[in-house]
């Protein structure tokens, strides 16, 4: 297997790309300028749909539909107000993956279904995986507790076989995968591909400003923590310094800083008070969340815009997953995937060498 060769799996067939390598979702960072070089390299690019409103998000396929007419995903939250109006957009652009953060919806998933659109949602536990492959979905995304952003507790060398184990469908593997070695060790769990985060966003294509890139490129496997502070669900991010801030401010103390951050967001945004107000009740409707956790997700938004935007760490948090340790450099995205393969067939070849030997007598 060359690096220009078709690696063909499960993956690779159900999303026609050439390569099983997704780069994921993440908030902020995978905008239409990753998703296209993603899908161009080979890889299956995601836009992180979250943070913009439908006219963004409308911008940012046909951004990418004019880039490459390589296959690409949009990433959603079944939990917002306006996932409706965002399902029949992917409908309409004819984009050929949905993938869903956090808890799906049946009665979303069937739409996409029905209109031919593969969906694959991210999961965090077995039993997530068996209820969504339950309602028909073509495969999940299973993130380990080394991922960034929204994670679990158990180690990816753990949950993935746990799954491979309990579905049908392809399973993709995320959570500490940044080579072609990782890629070739989820693969002999069963996996049908691997998607990367991190790996991504410390790209030459990441649109994250580059002094953002320094910071992350100078810690290591030990500078992330998991924290509920910032939104209310596990989220694992960079030690810094207003990260572990509100990690250890109580909840009235969090609670007035995610007031005054819904404040601030509204004004950013554009958002009236009845559209956060909606959102909201969306939220504790399909989470079930206190009012408390629902102004922390409000709060969310302002503070990763201000790390991985706005460039001012000061004053956000940054999502990182635990391999932001063994990345050193910012290449291309096109650089990062053919070295991951590059890599990946030497793994293979030098697995080939191996012979079994039989047992002494």
């Amino acid at each position: 297997m060359g690096t220009t060769e078709v690696l063909e799996t499960p993956l690779t067939r159900l999303a026609g790309i050439r390569y099983p390598i997704v780069q994921t979702g993440m908030g902020f960072v995978a905008g239409a300028a990753l998703a296209a070089a993603t899908s161009r390299a080979g890889g299956l690019g995601v836009i992180a749909s979250a943070p913009m409103s439908v006219p963004e998000l409308k911008a940012a396929v046909a951004q990418v539909k004019d880039a490459t007419d390589a296959p690409f995903a949009v990433n959603m939250r079944s939990d917002s107000p306006d996932v409706q109006e965002r399902v029949d957009l992917v409908i309409r652009e004819g984009v050929k993956v949905a993938s869903f953060a956090l808890a799906p919806r049946r009665d979303v998933i069937a739409k996409l279904k029905d209109a031919g659109v593969v969906t694959i949602p991210s999961i965090g536990a077995r039993r997530h995986a068996e209820k969504v492959a339950e309602w028909g979905v073509d495969a999940v995304i299973v993130q380990g507790a080394e991922g960034g952003g929204h994670t679990g507790t158990v180690p990816t060398s753990l949950l993935l076989p746990q799954v491979v184990d309990a579905v049908d469908i392809p399973v993709v593997a995320a959570g500490g995968y940044f080579d072609g070695r990782g890629l070739v060790s989820a693969l002999a769990y069963g996996a049908a591909g691997i998607a990367m985060g991190t790996r991504f966003l410390l790209s030459a294509d990441s649109e994250v400003p580059d002094a953002v890139k320094q910071i992350y490129l100078g810690k290591s496997v030990t500078d992330t923590f998991v924290t509920t502070a910032i939104d209310g669900a596990p989220s694992r991010t960079l030690r810094t310094e207003r990260a572990e801030l509100l990690d250890r401010s109580g909840p009235l103390a969090r609670l007035a800083r995610s007031a005054r951050a819904a404040k601030d967001w509204r004004a950013l945004s554009g958002t009236s008070w009845l559209a956060l107000a909606r959102e909201g009740l969306a939220m504790r409707r399909n989470q079930k969340l206190p009012i408390a956790e629902i102004l922390m997700a409000a709060n969310a938004p302002m503070l990763y815009r201000a790390a991985m935007i706005d460039g001012d760490p000061r004053f956000g948090v940054m999502a990182s997953g635990q391999v932001v340790g063994l990345i050193e450099d910012l290449p291309t995205v096109e650089q990062i995937i053919s070295g991951v393969m590059a890599e990946a067939h030497e793994a293979l070849t030098r697995l080939h060498t191996l012979t079994a030997v039989p047992a002494a007598s």
